[in-house]
């Protein structure tokens, strides 16, 4: 699905790329319990400014079910 939606041209599992690395998406996040939502939303409109200068751009040919599949695993990714 990373590469599928286009996700891997800027992250990465485990370091940083041009967006942050998903385990550390995932610590960022960690015991937020509105995460999955959020991340969600993130994904699917895209952002600027949470993580530096680098925007990331909305995903909207992604199903509303892929997205909740990858967020629901990045957030599996805490270390």
């Amino acid at each position: 699905m990373m590469k599928k939606d286009g996700c891997a041209a800027c992250h990465e599992v485990d370091k940083k790329l041009i967006g942050p690395s998903f385990q550390d998406v995932a610590a960022k996040y960690k015991g937020n319990p509105n995460a999955a939502a959020m991340l969600k939303d993130k994904v699917k409109k895209g952002g600027t400014h949470v993580w530096g200068e680098a925007a990331m751009p909305p995903n909207v040919l992604a199903s509303d079910a892929d997205i909740k599949e990858l967020v629901d695993w990045i957030l599996t990714l805490q270390k």
